[in-house]
Formats: structure tokens, C-alpha cells, sequence
């Protein structure tokens, strides 16, 4: 038998509850996992509030974690194929897919499944095994997740929230239609979405990448781990950052655009500072919000762009960016803020909501 404690959100915007939970017979085809390393995600804080229609209570947070493998029930293959043991340090696609919708099978979009399920965002702990989120000392994974072995040599820390923020980059890159050679791409936000997109957008082939934040804290790191230019929206104004981008592109404005500051807002100024036949992605905007008002004639038809919303990601951009953690694991550590014991999560959920922190990891006790 398994005692595991967890952080319960037992009601939206009530503080988090420390429970204790046993666990006997793990159930056919399921894997136990000690967490090694979760991360709290800004959508967390979301999900706390009560702001995302998909999640059912009690839940135990945590979308994004790294684990060593306690118990296999029966056996189980990683999705290169290889076996996975006791002992093997695994993450895992968030999602799980029914495989059997016209997202799954037709349109080849998995990400897209109605039917998807998300370890720490909509899978209840009401039920036995309970523990299937990741602000736990350990999580029962269901047998249709999908895992990937991975090296012992590396920061779990920095692998955890590359499931979230690093695979939601990788669909935003992988979504566009030709390469970023010789190209000028917009960051808008420097939260990890925005600046794991720094990092895929250098290595990638940009040739010129800008970041618009209000953080000069941020802004410094979005520098540090590749952002040709900065520009602090506090500091600048629209049409100051504009003229920024502008002068900097030949009058012409950016190739590609890339909403990461999680508001609807910003979307104005994306699409501001779009060239005309360029690309905007939108990936940030993770819960519904208040409608915006925007020029449809001036902003989109006339400047001929392409606008593409970004939901999440696949297993395809899991593993693409699991690769990147690993070869930029120095880089992302600097994105890691706040390293705290479990016990902390509501403090941790305060730290983030209030932006005091970047990226907060929590630790088992």
C-alpha cells in the first residue's frame, strides 16, 4: 500500500487542502509515479478561481509533472517503444485522447478531441485511484496515457513544464506553413509560453525576434535567452511600439506574431503590428473572456494575414519539446523562479497570480 499526500481544491477560490490518500491494488494497466517535480502552470490559477468551464471538484491541480515509476501494472511501452520499468524516470502527454473521434481519426488533430482528458484540470480525484494530478507525492496514471522515458541526467524541474508551456510552443511553430528564415517574429507576453516561444523561435531560423512585456524583469531574461529587442509596454505605448517594429521591419511590420500574454486584449496590437500577409497565432488565451472589438476590414481582409488559434498540443510537440529542454536545459533553468515543497502550493498559486514569480516548481516534501 501507497500513502500519498496531496493539495485538494475542494472549492473554487477557497485555499488548497492537504490530504492523505492510500492506495492498495493499482488498477490493470495503470503506472504508479513518485512526482519528482510539477509545475505550477498560470492556468492553475484559472482553474482555482473557477474560471475554466471543464473542471469538476474535488481535483488535485498539476498538469505538468516529471515521475520515477513505482509500480507497472501489467506492461507498459513508452511511445518509442521502449519498456518502461521501476525505477525509469517518465513525463507524459497531459491530454488523453479517445482515439475513435473525427478529430483522432479523420482530421488527424488529436489535440482537438472533445473527448480529451486532462491529468490535474478535468479528471476528478473523487473516485479511486484519486491521485491523477500532479501537486501530489505521487500520481496513478490511466493506461491510454502516453509517457516518454527520459534521462536521469537531466533537471526534472526544467522537463515538467516542458509538457505545458514547451509542448503548447511546439504546436505554435509546428502550425506554421514555411520557415522562419530571414523572418522578424513578435512575442507578445514573456511568461513561459512566451519566452519557452524565444527559444523555439531561435532555433528555428528567426532572424529577428521581439518581445512585448510589461516585466523588465522578463524582458531582461526574454534578452538573455535569445530577444533581439525588447519593448516594455509600460514604458512605450502602442503607437511607440509600433513605430519600433515598423522601423525595425523596413515600414512593413512583423512576419508572424505570437499571442502568449494570456488576454484577449492583446490581440488589438497583434494585429497592429502584422505585416500584411502575415501570420498571427494565437495561444495564449486559455479560459473564455470579455468579447473585443477589432477592425475586420483594416486588420485582417485587407492585409490578406492568416490568424491561427493554438490549443494545447499533441504528443508530437511533447516530445519536440522535451528535446528542447534537454539541449537548452542551462536556459530554462533561468525561467525557474520558485522551487517549494508541495505543502506550499497555495503559496505558491498566489505567487503566480500575482506575477510575482515566473515559473514556480513544486517539490514533494
Amino acid at each position: 500500500m501507497v500513502v500519498s499526500r496531496a493539495m485538494v481544491l475542494e472549492k473554487f477560490a477557497h485555499p488548497l487542502v492537504e490530504k492523505t490518500f492510500q492506495i492498495g491494488e493499482i488498477p490493470d494497466g495503470h503506472v504508479l509515479v513518485k512526482i519528482l517535480a510539477s509545475g505550477v502552470c498560470g492556468s492553475d490559477v484559472h482553474i482555482y478561481k473557477g474560471e475554466d468551464p471543464r473542471t469538476p471538484l474535488p481535483i488535485i491541480l498539476g498538469h505538468e509533472s516529471v515521475g520515477e515509476i513505482v509500480h507497472v501494472s501489467g506492461e507498459k511501452v513508452d511511445v518509442n517503444g521502449e519498456k518502461v520499468s521501476k525505477g525509469d524516470w517518465i513525463t507524459w502527454n497531459r491530454g488523453i485522447v479517445c482515439k475513435e473521434c473525427y478529430w483522432c481519426t479523420v482530421a488527424r488533430q488529436p489535440h482537438l478531441c472533445p473527448n480529451r482528458k486532462v491529468y490535474g484540470i478535468n479528471i476528478s480525484s473523487k473516485n479511486y485511484p484519486y491521485l491523477r494530478g500532479g501537486y501530489a507525492e505521487h500520481m496513478v496514471l490511466l493506461p491510454e496515457t502516453e509517457v516518454l522515458k527520459i534521462s536521469k541526467s537531466v533537471d526534472p524541474a526544467v522537463i515538467a513544464f516542458a509538457g505545458c508551456s514547451g509542448a503548447t510552443a511546439a504546436n505554435i511553430f509546428d502550425s506554421l506553413n514555411k520557415p522562419l528564415y530571414e523572418e522578424t517574429v513578435v512575442i507578445q507576453g514573456a511568461g513561459p509560453l512566451g519566452l519557452y516561444s524565444v527559444i523555439f523561435a531561435r532555433a528555428t531560423g528567426a532572424k529577428r525576434i521581439i518581445v512585448i512585456s510589461g516585466s523588465p524583469l522578463r524582458l531582461k531574461l526574454a534578452k538573455e535567452i535569445g530577444a533581439d529587442v525588447v519593448l516594455n509596454r509600460h514604458t512605450l505605448n502602442l503607437s511607440e511600439r509600433r513605430k519600433r517594429i515598423l522601423d525595425l521591419t523596413h515600414g512593413r511590420g512583423a512576419d508572424v506574431a505570437i499571442e502568449a500574454t494570456g488576454s484577449s486584449a492583446a490581440v488589438v496590437e497583434g494585429l497592429e503590428v502584422l505585416r500584411r500577409g502575415g501570420t498571427y497565432l494565437i495561444a495564449g488565451v486559455a479560459v473564455p473572456q470579455s468579447p473585443i472589438q477589432i477592425k475586420v476590414y483594416e486588420h485582417i481582409v485587407n492585409k490578406g494575414i492568416h490568424i491561427q488559434g493554438i490549443w494545447v498540443s499533441d504528443t508530437t510537440h511533447v516530445i519536440q519539446a522535451v528535446s528542447i529542454a534537454q539541449r537548452y536545459q542551462d536556459t530554462l533553468q533561468k525561467m525557474i523562479t520558485h522551487r517549494m515543497p508541495l505543502t506550499k502550493a497555495n503559496e505558491a498559486l498566489d505567487l503566480m497570480e500575482k506575477r510575482e514569480a515566473l515559473k514556480v516548481i513544486l517539490f514533494p516534501d
